[in-house]
C-alpha cells in the first residue's frame, strides 16, 4: 500500500511540474473550441502569465469540460486580467485501472499549490 501511494505522490509532482512550469507560451490560449485539447482524461490549470497557477481541475474529457465554460473564465474577468494573459496547461493521464486515481491525483496536487481559484480543497483522501 505504502508504494502505491509513493507512486501516486511521483505521479502528482510530475503532473504539477507540466501544469506550472510548462512555458506559458506554449500552453493553449483560450478559445471556444479548445481544438488543440484533446478529448482525454487528465489534469489542466489556468495559468496566469505573472501570477502562476490560477485553478486546477480534472476532466474525464478535457475539450469538453473547457469547451462548456468554467468558472474560472468569470473570476478572471471579475479580476480583470487580460484573456491573452491567461492560458491553459494540461497532462493526460491514465487511469491505470484504479478508478478515483484522477481524484487522488488531483488532490494532491491541490494540498500542494493552494490555488486562488480552487474554492475548497479536500483536506485528506
Amino acid at each position: 500500500m505504502t508504494r502505491d501511494r509513493n507512486e501516486i505522490q511521483q505521479e502528482a509532482q510530475l503532473i504539477l511540474d507540466t501544469l506550472a512550469f510548462t512555458p506559458f507560451e506554449n500552453c493553449i490560449p483560450l478559445s471556444r473550441e479548445f481544438d488543440d485539447i484533446p478529448s482525454r482524461l487528465g489534469l489542466y490549470a489556468f495559468r496566469h502569465q505573472t501570477e502562476g497557477l490560477l485553478y486546477i481541475g480534472k476532466a474525464k474529457n478535457l475539450r469538453d469540460r473547457l469547451k462548456g465554460g468554467h468558472k474560472a473564465y468569470l473570476w478572471g474577468w471579475l479580476d480583470r486580467y487580460d484573456p491573452d494573459q491567461v492560458r491553459i496547461a494540461y497532462q493526460v493521464i491514465q487511469q491505470w485501472q484504479r478508478p478515483g486515481l484522477s481524484y487522488e491525483l488531483e488532490t494532491l496536487i491541490l494540498q500542494a499549490t493552494n490555488p486562488p481559484y480552487n474554492v475548497m480543497i479536500p483536506r485528506e483522501l
